[in-house]
């Protein structure tokens, strides 16, 4: 589980809405070798007046109405923090319009400088500490990197 407080790296499945269904009038957008397709997206319950972030999304199919793509959300200034998790679905949108579903899949917090930062998972819990000074510090023990697991 991601708390999207920054910027995050997406792969999923996109499913684009037809025209009778609201989507766009000129159907799936065509990927570019050199452009990105960039939109705006949601999760909800949140809507695009309160939860609207930017999203730039790739390497899916030309033409295709439903295929595997990468992106990048991008929360916009004073943006509430969300979970984004495998499984939830963003609503892709083009200003409010809604214009494509993209279900997560694989979620993955994107550094200052664009690479991604290596995924923390919860591990067994640690007893707590008897001469623990602070609630917190015992539960710190619960979580470890990958190297650190591997160092272990």
């Amino acid at each position: 589980m991601v708390m999207m407080t920054g910027s995050l790296a997406v792969r999923g499945t996109v499913v684009w809405l037809t025209p009778q269904q609201g989507g766009r009038v000129s159907g799936p957008p065509e990927p570019d070798y050199d452009y990105d397709y960039t939109a705006t997206a949601y999760l909800p319950p949140r809507t695009p007046e309160d939860g609207q972030v930017g999203i730039a999304l790739r390497r899916f199919a030309p033409g295709a109405w439903r295929s595997s793509a990468e992106g990048i959300l991008v929360p916009a200034q004073d943006h509430r923090a969300q979970q984004v998790v495998p499984g939830s679905m963003l609503v892709v949108t083009e200003g409010t319009r809604p214009v494509g579903l993209l279900t997560v899949e694989e979620v993955s917090i994107l550094a200052p400088d664009g690479t991604t930062v290596p995924e923390v998972r919860a591990t067994t819990p640690a007893p707590p500490a008897l001469t623990a000074p602070y609630r917190h510090s015992t539960a710190a023990a619960r979580w470890t990197t990958p190297e650190t697991a591997s160092a272990g």
